[in-house]
């Protein structure tokens, strides 16, 4: 459960967990996680006789965006392994992800947030130059999911 405090959370503290216990790996070490939100639909609704001038808004269906994950391309097959099984149709494929942003002691967890039924609907690999350079090779992947919980 997260905790108040007065000093916000740091952002490059945090783990991964895709749903096989990869956390503490470097399969599910990401350098970048971002597209964390929710939204709620609003209906707009207004009977023909009301003394008001203005429409009554109704919370409607609500969504999750979509999340990418970001991490150096370091030969691990599990990333592509899930999309495959997705695009095979594996009705099993779905796994909930959580994502724990941790203090700065990095041994209490501030914030997790899961992402329910989460399965990954695009990959992509690095760009690939042969200028040389100080860029790592970037590999992407984007989950979409059913509702995002916080705790």
């Amino acid at each position: 459960m997260a905790e108040p405090r007065d000093i916000p959370y740091s952002a490059f503290n945090y783990l991964v967990n895709l749903g096989d216990g990869s956390e503490a790996t470097v399969l599910g070490g990401f350098s970048e996680v971002s597209g964390l939100n929710a939204e709620v639909t609003v209906a707009e609704y207004r009977n023909g006789n009301a003394r008001t001038n203005y429409v009554t808004k109704i919370a409607g269906i609500h969504k999750a965006g979509d999340v990418t994950l970001k991490r150096g391309v370091i030969g691990g097959q599990n990333l592509y392994e899930w999309l495959e099984r997705v695009r095979s149709g594996d009705v099993k494929a779905k796994q909930d992800v959580e994502i724990k942003l941790l203090d700065e002691t990095r041994s209490i967890t501030g914030v997790t947030w899961r992402l329910k039924a989460a399965m990954p609907i695009k990959w992509t690999g690095p760009t690939l130059t042969a200028k040389g350079g100080t860029d790592v090779a970037m590999e992407e992947l984007v989950l979409a999911c059913e509702t995002i919980e916080q705790s």
